[in-house]
């Protein structure tokens, strides 16, 4: 009689790794395990394979934990690599493991793939190229999507040989079994089954996936070869890869073998088992927790009853598990759920919670004050388990308010840790240069050195901020900083205000520093000098040498820049680059979008430690562990389970004829963790009611609990899980606190300023405290980094422009005005640098534009133009504030009169804003005419002040205030420099202060000092409109 095979299951109620552990050293597994009472030389003879590397870490600790003697053997304990685990490939020490061909690198085989599908498009056949008819073939386009396409393809490959699928099947699809446009897909797919298998072979490489099964295969045919009488255990696997399936049937019959499956269902009844047949015609049927044991029963011929359960959950436990089988049936068997009694469950699930929180970021609290109060007890542990990477991360930043660092077991991407970073702000600002925000995040970078001690650079790099990059709108190349420092020196030199807070040492420095940047990037721009396309390893050897000039600190060290985990990563993916000869070539501006993509795929693993009784686990990482607590998060469709993704290269027809399962078959296996997380002692499950500002959807899973369950018992859950949000919701909230009083410093009379320039006096009547911080506090606005020049540079550019013309007193009549005129424009735009994307807009429009202001000009009467005039200092009252200004031209018509005209490109302020003295610029100029204030001008009064508009479409408007007002200028700028006095003498008195936004105008108004005025703290929920 054959023997049974030697099949046990510990269920999901019940600790995977100590169950096991405790019946291996009872004999339960093995028979007369250690009888000899040497259970050290039992354990030292035992080989046992676990699903992942993780897995073997956490069995090797519960061997300790649970040993009895101080000192112990531990069985040899190897991992197989499970399905979703792309780096745990089973490792043989063996001979048959030694005599395969080596891996294939994953670099290597992507750049390779790349290589075979970029030049697709070209070489395809007519006859596949006439499906496409006119259009055009969009893809790839570049290396870079033949790189990402490559990664698709890559997983299609592992996929089809993890399946011991046979792409020779393929063949056997005729051409009426799928569409025209599938057919193209069977041509690019011929770079898979004719040219790829050639280019292995000449390498005398394997594929992973294929690797792996090999080596499987090989410890499979051993032991059924040698039949080893030492115990061998295959423990937590589902047999979801048929090579590791034929594992656990060889080693089931064994003598002294034994296979552990983790939480095989054996209570649910026929009709579910049976429903679950592969060749049942009904996708949802793959994403059913247990899909994957009646596969693997199936391909062992073998049916349910063989199977022994082992370890005891609790009575409450095996009631919880029963009814999470009934909500998972099958959705074809579901029909008994009318028959559910539902007395008791609310008590069943007396220990299982469900957060509902508002959106992400409080689900993410909640969870981290859950996780933080189920440690509370010394001796508990507890986890997070979750399909969702960034609720992962917001999980772990917000504990650390609670002083926990854990660590997310899965990764983060590599691109987003510190060396990666560095290296793409590197390429960002060589390859797109003009980026003043990405410049100063190279600068700042924490791993930035240049050969700098960090504190010295910080502070260099600061100052070379405020020297180069703000104030200008120039656009900084790093690969010339040098050019563009010594401009940026000799626009301030010719600046009069330009140069007040630079200094010789600070000049010193920021050339240094533009030396230094220019030297480090080298390497990198000299390739980017040659026109002939380039290769992988030569690219990546550059761009190696650049990093670590950035990264060298004043020793010359790169200990910093490669420490830890991430610089591991970074060194293994520079290193593939380098040693690349997969004759990849391409223009060397498509290097930062290939190094993207190079990237994606990788993680980078958290470094040892982070606390040690939380944990934070991915799905894959959750397996077979145990913790008293389990917080299962991100409970919505599209995150867990995430939404099944059709394969981009083949459809489902296609699949089936190479009996592939279909997408769904990723979320049985993540049903399935679902159900093995549900088993631990207590479980909160939760789920943010909208997400991405969305409303978002319950998962399945926990749909269908709730259905099953019934009203009660998930109101129960509900509240339970209320307490969680309750308390995130009041961790944040605070006593309310009266809104702060509009501030209104009062300084002493002798601080006060005692000197005003026309522009100023606007502001000190709208907004008197900007007035304060910057005459009293003496606080300069930053000036904004390098920019796009806007409406203020424009006018600029006007002013200097008109100015010139009428400086070199061109005569508007004659014939070559306009040519001249448009000569003075052309210097003026050149000496501004305009970026060539804003001069190819303001050009043209000011070409538009020089006839219509010749033509005003044209039309003005005879009169002598002074152009950006000053006023000298004129008392505004006796013994009081001073007042000066700047005109931008006044034209003197006679002995004793002159108009005060005032060139504006933008529509504010408007003739009534400057007719009833909201905006007295243009009055208190002609104030100061009347006062000799301006000194090539004497006696001699305002007959007119006007806004002379040079609007966008060509046309020269004047605007004369005097018509607005219903008063002649005399009139207007008497009773402005009347107001004036009584404005300084209000100031005068110690009493009164400097209100913030006092008379702030109707439309938008954005102070330089408003932050420091604290203006939306005092403002909010008030009506902050302004008046005129």
């Amino acid at each position: 009689m054959k023997d049974k095979p030697k099949l046990f299951s510990i269920s999901s109620g019940a600790p995977f790794l100590p169950t096991f552990v405790d019946a291996l050293l009872s004999g339960r597994l093995i028979k007369d395990f250690g009888k000899d009472g040497n259970i050290q030389k039992a354990l030292a003879d035992t080989l046992i394979y676990v699903p992942t590397r993780r897995a073997a870490r956490a069995l090797r600790s519960c061997f300790v934990e649970m040993s009895t003697t101080h000192s112990s053997f531990l069985p040899t304990i190897r991992p197989l690599g499970d399905v979703d685990e792309d780096t745990a490939f089973f490792l043989d020490n063996g001979a048959a493991a030694l005599s395969l061909n080596p891996k294939i690198g994953d670099v290597e085989r992507l750049l390779l793939l790349a290589r075979l599908i970029r030049p697709w498009r070209e070489n395809l056949p007519a006859h596949v190229r006439s499906l496409f008819g006119s259009e055009d073939i969009i893809i790839p386009a570049n290396t870079a999507d033949a790189i990402w396409l490559a990664e698709d393809l890559a997983r299609l490959m592992d996929e089809v040989e993890t399946e011991s699928a046979d792409w020779a099947k393929l063949k056997d699809i005729a051409p009426d079994m799928v569409a025209e446009w599938w057919q193209v897909t069977l041509d690019f797919l011929e770079i898979v089954t004719k040219t790829w298998p050639d280019i292995l072979a000449e390498r005398q490489k394997i594929n992973p996936a294929e690797w792996r099964n090999q080596a499987i295969r090989a410890e499979t045919e051993r032991l059924l070869r040698n039949k080893p009488r030492d115990p061998v255990i295959v423990a937590g696997s589902n047999g979801s890869i048929p090579a590791i399936a034929d594992l656990l049937k060889v080693v089931s019959g064994l003598e002294n073998g034994a296979v552990v499956l983790p939480g095989l269902d054996l209570a649910m009844d026929d009709a579910q088992w049976a429903a679950l047949d592969e060749t049942h015609d009904d996708p949802s049927i793959f994403g059913h927790p247990q899909y994957s044991f009646k596969k693997l029963f199936d391909r062992m011929k073998l049916t349910r009853n063989v199977v022994d359960e082992i370890g005891a959950p609790s009575e409450n436990k095996k009631k919880r598990a029963a009814i999470l089988s009934e909500a998972l049936r099958p959705a074809v068997t579901t029909d008994t759920w009318s028959q559910l009694k539902r007395d008791g469950f609310d008590e069943i699930f007396a220990d299982v919670s469900l957060i509902e929180a508002a959106n992400e970021r409080e689900e993410a609290l909640a969870i981290a004050v859950a996780l933080r109060q189920a440690i509370e007890d010394k001796k508990k542990t507890a986890a997070l388990v979750t399909g969702d990477r960034n609720l992962a991360r917001r999980v772990v930043a917000e504990l650390k308010r609670f002083g926990i660092e854990a660590n997310d077991s899965g990764g983060v991407p590599l691109s987003e840790v510190l060396p990666a970073t560095l290296l793409r702000l590197i390429l960002q600002t060589l390859f797109q240069p003009g980026d003043p925000v990405a410049f100063l995040s190279l600068l700042k970078h924490p791993l930035t050195s240049l050969g700098y001690e960090r504190g010295a650079l910080r502070k260099i790099a600061e100052r070379f901020e405020l020297f180069a990059l703000r104030g200008g709108t120039g656009r900084i190349n790093i690969a010339t900083c040098e050019q563009f420092v010594e401009e940026r020196l000799l626009a301030l030199t010719t600046d009069e205000n330009g140069t007040s807070d630079i200094d010789t040492d600070m000049i010193e420095e920021a050339r240094n520093l533009a030396s230094a940047l220019v030297k480090a990037v080298q390497p990198l721009v000299a390739l980017m000098a040659k026109s002939e396309p380039q290769s992988v390893n030569e690219v990546a050897r550059a761009t190696t040498e650049v990093l670590e000039n950035f990264g060298a600190n004043e020793q010359g060290s790169f200990h910093a820049l490669y420490a830890g985990e991430a610089g591991k990563a970074i060194i293994s993916l520079l290193r593939d680059l380098v040693a690349d000869q997969s004759g990849l070539t391409f223009d060397i501006s498509e290097w930062p979008a290939i190094l993207e993509a190079l990237m994606a795929a990788r993680s980078v693993s958290p470094s040892a430690g982070g606390h040690p009784r939380l944990f934070i686990w991915g799905a894959l990482e959750s397996r077979l562990q145990t913790v008293d607590t389990m917080v299962i998060g991100g409970l919505n469709e599209g995150s867990w389970p995430a939404t099944a993704r059709n394969d981009p290269f083949m459809s489902r027809p296609m699949k089936m004829t190479l009996t592939l399962d279909p997408p769904e078959r990723r979320i049985g296996l993540a049903a399935h963790d679902f159900q093995m997380a549900m088993g631990m002692d207590k479980v909160i499950m939760s789920r943010a009611l909208r997400v991405d500002n969305a409303p978002s959807v319950p998962s399945r899973w926990l749909q269908r609990l709730e259905t099953v369950v019934g009203a009660k018992a998930s109101a129960n859950m509900r509240a339970h899980g209320g307490v969680f949000v309750h308390w995130a919701r009041e961790l944040d909230r605070r006593k309310n606190v009266d809104f702060i009083a509009r501030p209104c410093p009062t300084p002493p009379l002798k601080q006060r300023p005692k000197h005003f320039s026309v522009t100023e006096i606007e502001t000190l009547r709208r907004d008197p405290y900007a007035i304060y911080a910057k005459k009293v506090l003496r606080l300069k606005p930053l000036d904004d980094l390098i920019h796009d020049p806007s409406v203020a540079e424009r006018g600029t550019l006007y002013h200097a422009i008109v100015a010139g013309f009428s400086l070199l007193k061109i005569d508007p009549e004659k014939p070559d005005a306009l040519q001249k005129f448009l000569e003075i424009a052309r210097a003026e735009f050149d000496r501004m640098q305009l970026p060539l994307d804003v001069e190819a807009i303001w050009w043209p429009r000011f070409e538009i534009l020089a006839p219509s202001i010749i033509a005003w000009e044209k039309g003005l009467s005879p009169r002598e133009r002074y152009v950006e005039i000053s006023a000298r200092p004129v008392h505004i009252v006796p013994e009081g504030a001073t007042l000066s200004g700047r005109a931008d031209r006044i034209d003197v018509l006679d002995r004793h009169f002159a108009e005060i005209l005032d060139f504006k490109t933008g529509s504010t302020p408007s003739a009534k804003q400057a007719a009833t003295l909201m905006a007295p610029q243009l009055a208190l100029e002609a104030a100061l005419l009347s006062r000799n204030a301006f000194v090539p001008l004497k006696n001699i009064k305002p007959s007119e002040l006007a806004y002379i508009r040079l609007n966008a479409h060509g046309e020269v408007k004047e605007e004369r205030i005097s018509l607005t007002a219903k008063k002649t200028a005399i009139e207007l700028s008497e009773e402005a420099w009347a107001r004036l006095g009584e404005l300084v003498e209000y100031y005068q008195n110690p009493a009164h202060g400097y209100l913030s936004r006092a008379m702030p105008p109707l439309t938008t108004y954005e102070g330089d000092y408003d932050h420091l005025a604290r203006v939306l703290e005092w403002s909010a929920g008030s009506d902050t409109a302004g008046e005129e």
